[in-house]
């Protein structure tokens, strides 16, 4: 295989849709860094494991030798993206706006090579525009062809409120790559509409029309839904290294091998095919691919250190091999005549209520320190410390302190 070859097969690893291959195929012949932009909106302050699928691919281009744009939208931001919602986005204040664009600029650095990335925000330019400019960039498209968006269609079909600002959206996200001169655009698959603007505003604006690369949305650990905050089912890449590591090690077998394809630097296309391989014949167990997995994403986030010693708290709570003083300790604070055991699981974060504290209970699926625990009446007082577990990989080791 061919140097551009190999170019070619790390662009595409995972991607869903590339328009048009044989345009970048064409600008990769140029022999010059091609500028290549993905564009955040910080409408909320954390990333997790979905958002980096984006930002891997940035860094595969980045080794690739290519310039990355890393764009906080902070003015769309106040607009408010209304893909995939049935209603309005309230719009953020400028002072939110800002919050969570300093948040978002230190987290994309645990990804992106910081010496190779351009850190841009789009009121830059959009600050500059006049009432006039943005009536000239809005006659640039007509509500018919808004509505072939499919949000927007059936929000219309329902008689569903559509605010005309909406239709701004699109349209500015457009015009920032007329804007950084983008040679190739990455986003979701649902951002499609949004990325095609981006070519349509650029052949207006004289300028050779980007490449888009739209990426699938991560399954979250469900393994059904998209990975979301709000639907609980995330990894934030500020976890800690532990619980990065017992949550990556809980997802499905199937949902494994999408994970290593989308978030893994160190597993080749190859290599996993022959993993896939290995476990369907029985050579691998799924466990040690998953280890795999968690070991990289822990170290890729707190560093190989931190991640070896989640590894290590992993085997010594889960498989009773080594020393669960690795786990990491978490400090509860509780009144001085203690905490009954259902609430102290609560307060810990190993069940959401402590209803369902007293049916693991009851279940015999409760351990401290290795040992089942069934007595619900139990009080735990300031000083305990020791490693609380339900089922085999749901644990924490807890410190408590008096309120």
């Amino acid at each position: 295989m061919n140097e551009l070859d190999q170019a070619l097969a790390t662009i595409a690893r995972g991607a869903d849709e590339i328009i048009k291959k044989e345009e970048l195929v064409e600008r990769l012949k140029l022999g010059r860094p091609l500028r290549i932009k993905a564009g955040f909106d910080p409408t909320a302050p954390d990333l997790h494991l979905g958002h980096t699928v984006l930002l891997n691919k940035m860094r595969q281009f980045q080794d690739l030798g290519h310039q990355v744009i890393f764009l906080i939208g902070d003015f769309t931001g106040m607009i408010g993206d209304p893909t995939g919602k049935n209603v309005t986005r309230k719009p953020l204040t400028r002072e939110d706006v800002l919050a969570n664009a300093e948040t978002y600029a230190e987290q994309v650095f645990k990804v992106l090579d910081r010496e190779k990335t351009e850190l841009r925000f789009n009121s830059e330019w959009f600050g500059q525009m006049t009432a006039t400019d943005m009536i000239k960039l809005a006659a640039q498209h007509t509500v018919a062809r808004m509505l072939e968006r499919d949000d927007f269609a059936k929000r219309f079909a329902s008689q569903q409120p559509i605010a005309i600002h909406e239709f701004l959206y699109p349209l500015t996200q457009g015009y920032d790559s007329v804007a950084l001169k983008c040679d190739v655009e990455l986003g979701g698959t649902d951002q499609k509409f949004n990325l095609l603007m981006g070519r349509a505003l650029q052949e207006h604006h004289g300028q050779p029309p980007q490449i888009v690369l739209t990426m699938p949305l991560l399954e979250g650990l469900d393994g059904v839904n998209k990975m979301s905050k709000s639907l609980g089912n995330y990894i934030g890449i500020n976890e800690p290294a532990i619980d990065i590591v017992t949550k990556t090690l809980k997802i499905g077998d199937d949902l494994m091998w999408r994970w290593f394809e989308l978030l893994s630097f160190d597993v080749s296309l190859d290599e996993l095919a022959q993993m896939k391989r290995d476990v369907a014949s029985g050579a691998l167990n799924p466990r040690d691919a998953k280890l795999r997995l968690a070991r990289e994403l822990a170290a890729r986030f707190h560093g190989a250190a931190a991640a070896e010693q989640a590894i290590a708290g992993w085997h010594a709570v889960v498989r009773g091999e080594g020393d669960t003083s690795l786990l990491p300790l978490t400090e509860i604070a509780v009144p001085v005549e203690g905490l009954r055991l259902p609430a102290l699981l609560t307060a810990a974060g190993l069940t959401p209520s402590n209803a369902e504290a007293n049916r693991k209970l009851k279940e015999r699926a409760v351990r401290i320190d290795a040992e089942v625990v069934e007595d619900a009446q139990r009080m735990f007082t300031p000083g305990f410390e020791g490693v609380l577990q339900i089922g085999k990989r749901n644990f924490a080791r807890v410190l408590l302190t008096q309120a």
